[in-house]
């Protein structure tokens, strides 16, 4: 069962480090970061149920991102 409930202790320390790691890198040094970062927590997820949950879930809140 994928779980969207707030779930980081320190989601605004986790969004600084986030942040940081993108420091004075270009668009598609960005975009490859965040797809290693995807990738590395999908594998330690590893249930295919949950990843496909949460490919939904991203789906269907994309217009939260805008």
């Amino acid at each position: 069962m994928l779980n969207t409930s707030p779930n980081i202790p320190d989601p605004d320390g986790f969004f600084a480090e986030l942040l940081a790691l993108h420091d004075g890198k270009s668009k598609a040094q960005s975009d490859a970061l965040n797809a290693k970062i995807i990738l590395i927590l999908a594998n330690h997820i590893g249930d295919q149920t949950v990843l496909s949950a949460a490919l939904k879930a991203a789906i269907s809140q994309q217009g939260d991102l805008t």
